[in-house]
């Protein structure tokens, strides 16, 4: 596994990658179902590699951070896990994320309505959109995922944490590891709830951060999945 420190990567506030999302969509034509397969096939390498689960529980939102939730659920249950989906709000499922549960439909993936044990929980709830205290189905899923005893994985960011001034809501998930997207966001970089940080690339072309005025270093030049060390030097990647 590579490691970079996070003091040679810049991080982004929400409004930033914001930015970044509507410039790959928009500018590029890279299709949020792309970025989403990225982010989800990563969140499901990460969990192998770092969990070894046999069972899975995800737990989806309705946006695009539950739709890389469930294609995560579809990478782990093709290499051999139980997998189950719970949706917090499986009426008001955005389209691609919705193309991403009936895929599991079709495979015979449970979707269940409530979570069950399993080795590891994936918290693909609630993604940089957060505004306010997480309510409802949510934070009822938030409040199950903290007192299960299995590790907790989060992606992009632990649900309910703030990711421009790093507060945790009520309730917010404390994850295990976060496996954030693109480039980190400030507020995970000191955030406890976060747990261990890794960052994974779902193909940003460097002309967008060029664009926007921003440096980046050609991160994953050897691996899509990097470890972020709070201790590692700064300057160049670190292989472990």
């Amino acid at each position: 596994m590579h490691t970079v420190s996070r003091n040679a990567i810049p991080a982004l506030t929400t409004e930033q990658m914001r930015a970044v999302d509507r410039a790959m969509v928009e500018d590029l034509h890279i299709e949020l179902v792309q970025m989403m397969e990225n982010a989800g096939r990563t969140l499901a390498e990460l969990a192998i590699t770092r969990f070894s689960p046999t069972s899975v529980t995800v737990l989806a939102g309705p946006g695009g951070n539950g739709g890389g939730g469930l294609v995560a659920a579809r990478h782990l249950a093709n290499r051999g896990c139980q997998v189950q989906a719970v949706l917090s709000a499986p009426d008001r499922l955005t389209p691609v994320p919705a193309h991403q549960a009936d895929i599991l439909t079709r495979m015979g993936v449970t979707i269940a309505s409530r979570p069950s044990t399993a080795d590891l929980v994936i918290d693909a709830l609630i993604g940089y959109s957060l505004r306010g205290d997480p309510a409802g189905p949510a934070a009822e899923l938030i409040s199950w995922a903290n007192d299960h005893a299995a590790p907790v994985l989060a992606l992009d960011t632990p649900s309910g944490l703030d990711l421009t001034t790093g507060a945790a809501g009520t309730p917010a998930v404390w994850a295990t590891v976060t496996l954030t997207l693109a480039l980190p966001k400030v507020g995970l970089l000191d955030a406890p709830s976060a747990g261990e940080l890794y960052l994974a690339d779902i193909s940003v072309p460097p002309l967008v951060y060029q664009r926007m005025g921003i440096a980046v270093p050609e991160l994953f030049r050897q691996s899509s999945l990097l470890r972020i060390d709070p201790s590692a030097p700064s300057g160049p990647l670190v292989q472990r």
